[in-house]
């Protein structure tokens, strides 16, 4: 198999790796004896030399190297996130398996889960991640892994196997899946996906020649794509007013004419559905994503003195949708303690401009639809079906389809409706 590495505190830092593993094995992550065997040998420590043991072992993310304005640009993921993406690819002993987005550390692990006569690819298009890479998987024993500095938009024709990668690991955020045709037939892909900004890891089987969601979405965050897959997160500033929209999926609607809208006191709409301040509700913005036309996020400069009351946070934009000079968007107010005194929150929407009525109440009901038939979903069934290479197209708005330039993604929403009145939208 792997040489086993060698390191003087290799004691040491043995206890601190059990320790980690049966906290995942604890609460779900790790599933299956072949990657609990990966994170308890693999010495997570020998690839985040910066950082103490403890750090190393601890269930968060070792950010590894930064661009000029601070911005983290490559990371060790957190071990949770490791764990369940490895379990949902399925990696079997003797696999071929691609690792988009390299460090080492991950592709070391997927090394463990393919054995002696499986073969590791690890690719990354900073060449100073790779260099990192390589170095470290060599002092670690695991130099059998093949290293490879490209843009994973055009990947090498020589790196495919015969028939196709049976497993393609994506740990990079990726706003399309231009791999499928680099996948075997019923091989697995694993990406930290975007859809309108909301990152979520999906594992897919393919089928057909199109990719089928079959494991429960994971809410996540990643670093960014480089190179020709980065996207383009379409931002509109409205003048004068420090609010910010993006359609990052869809067609960008004209903004200067919102900005006497937003200065104005907005219109509330209630929905009457409430939420815990502990519970999650990221599939109801990806629903209102694809539900919605002219669906953007909206931000708001935290120095400017907007009109927008309740702006979200910097780094979870709110949910908004234009209707010509109107604006409509999601927010929540709290109205109770709760039983667990985490707070409990009404949906309400805010309406901006002389039609910001009307919009409020169209998301308001996409909402409520929501609550009455598909908040009692795990999560959506997606399909991707390669577009032949051709550009999104400026057309006119298909519920729960995006296009991207390589493929088009559809999300299908079961219907099983909420057992309760009031309850949690996620």
């Amino acid at each position: 198999m792997t040489t086993p590495p060698i390191a003087t505190d290799l004691d040491e830092a043995a206890p601190l790796r059990h320790q980690l593993a049966d906290h995942l094995a604890a609460t779900g992550h790790i599933r299956t004896p072949a990657v609990d065997h990966a994170l308890r040998t693999v010495p997570r420590h020998a690839f985040a030399p910066e950082v103490s043991l403890e750090a190393a072992y601890a269930n968060g993310i070792v950010a590894t190297r930064h661009a000029p304005d601070g911005q983290v640009i490559s990371s060790i993921s957190a071990p949770w996130l490791q764990a369940d993406m490895l379990e949902a690819a399925r990696i079997q002993p003797g696999h071929h398996v691609l690792e988009i987005g390299s460090g080492g550390y991950n592709a070391a692990l997927i090394a463990e889960l393919v054995g002696p006569t499986g073969h590791v690819t690890t690719l990354d298009i900073d060449p100073a991640v790779t260099e990192r890479a390589t170095r470290f998987l060599a002092e670690t024993g695991y130099d059998g892994v093949r290293v490879v500095t490209a843009d994973a938009e055009h990947l090498p024709a020589r790196l495919i196997p015969d028939g196709g990668f049976d497993a393609i690991v994506v740990t990079v955020a990726t706003w399309d899946l231009p791999w499928i045709g680099a996948l075997a037939a019923g091989g697995r892909l694993i990406a930290p996906l975007r859809l309108h900004g909301y990152h979520w890891a999906i594992g897919f089987t393919k089928v057909k020649g199109a990719l089928l969601s079959d494991e429960p979405l994971i809410v996540c965050g990643f670093v960014t794509m480089q190179g020709d897959g980065a996207w383009n997160t379409n931002r509109r500033t409205v003048p004068g007013t420090g609010v910010h929209l993006s359609w990052e999926d869809g067609t960008p609607r004209p903004v200067d004419q919102l900005a006497p809208a937003v200065n104005r006191e907005p219109t509330v709409t209630r929905t009457n559905i409430t939420v815990g301040g502990q519970e999650p509700f990221d599939a109801l913005m990806l629903y209102l994503a694809g539900a919605l036309p002219g669906f953007c996020r909206l931000e708001v400069d935290p120095d400017v003195n907007s009109g927008v009351l309740n702006p979200p946070p910097r780094h979870w934009p709110g949910a908004a949708i234009v209707r010509g000079a109107s604006l409509a968007r999601l927010t929540h107010e709290r109205i109770g303690d709760g039983d667990d005194g985490k707070g409990r929150y009404e949906f309400v929407i805010h309406g901006y401009g002389d039609q910001g009525h009307l919009a409020s109440q169209e998301m308001a009901d996409q909402v409520e639809y929501w609550q009455r038939n598909h908040c009692g979903a795990r999560c959506p069934h997606i399909t991707v079906h390669p577009a032949a290479g051709r550009a999104p197209a400026d057309t006119d708005h298909q519920p729960h389809v995006f296009a991207k330039k390589h493929t088009s993604i559809t999300l299908e929403w079961p219907i099983v409706p909420s057992s309760t009145e009031s309850r949690s939208t996620g």
